[in-house]
């Protein structure tokens, strides 16, 4: 039994149950590391100002994420006058998808993309609560091995992604407890996109 099971299992109403939950989300974020967090904004401004694209992959509830991040950080993030981040979220066509599951297996859907796309110095994060999936394993050892930067942003004990990640994002939370891990995913776009986009109008 996890800790939502727990709390669930000792709530006599939706709003106990509610109170359990966000008190339970403020211990998960005592146990972040903030310099990864940083470390992960400095990069992204990085590849902006060198003109490099940001990769986002993930599956499921990460593959929404992923399509938020991007376009928060391509619309969000954009101030006039300055350089813009070129953001890219590989779970949004769904034709090309398909196509390479049905054709290729579902575990080059991110792969084959890459392929055609990554070049050298860009960057690609994938999120993934596990840190297992399969096709963002691949998709992140492909991009290793040409040259470009890797984050995870990850959950329960980070898994493989987490292992051959140049950069981590973790949220620390045992295994299947999906919604915490997934609502500091969403959290982590909003203060990272905010926060550079109040950087960027802040620069001389």
């Amino acid at each position: 039994m996890n800790t939502i099971e727990r709390m669930f299992a000792a709530s006599g109403s939706c709003e106990e149950y509610a109170r359990r939950y966000f008190a339970y989300l403020g211990e998960v974020a005592a146990r972040l590391d903030l310099g990864a967090i940083a470390r992960f904004a400095d990069l992204l401004d990085e590849a902006r100002r060198e003109g490099r694209t940001i990769f986002f992959i993930g599956n499921g509830g990460s593959a929404a994420t992923s399509s938020h991040f991007a376009n928060d950080l391509g619309k969000g993030a954009l101030v006039a006058g300055r350089r813009p981040f070129r953001a890219q979220s590989l779970t949004d066509n769904i034709s090309l998808i398909t196509a390479l599951a049905n054709d290729e297996g579902y575990d080059r859907i991110f792969v084959a993309q890459l392929e055609s796309l990554l070049d050298e110095g860009d960057v690609v994060v994938g999120i993934s609560a596990s840190g297992n999936s399969p096709n963002v394993v691949k998709a992140f050892e492909y991009a290793n091995a040409r040259g470009a930067r890797t984050v995870a942003v990850t959950g329960f004990s980070g898994g493989r992604l987490r292992e051959i990640a140049g950069l981590a994002v973790h949220i620390e939370t045992p295994g299947g407890e999906y919604g915490p891990v997934e609502d500091f995913h969403m959290i982590l776009d909003h203060l990272v996109t905010t926060y550079l986009k109040m950087r960027l109008e802040r620069e001389e």
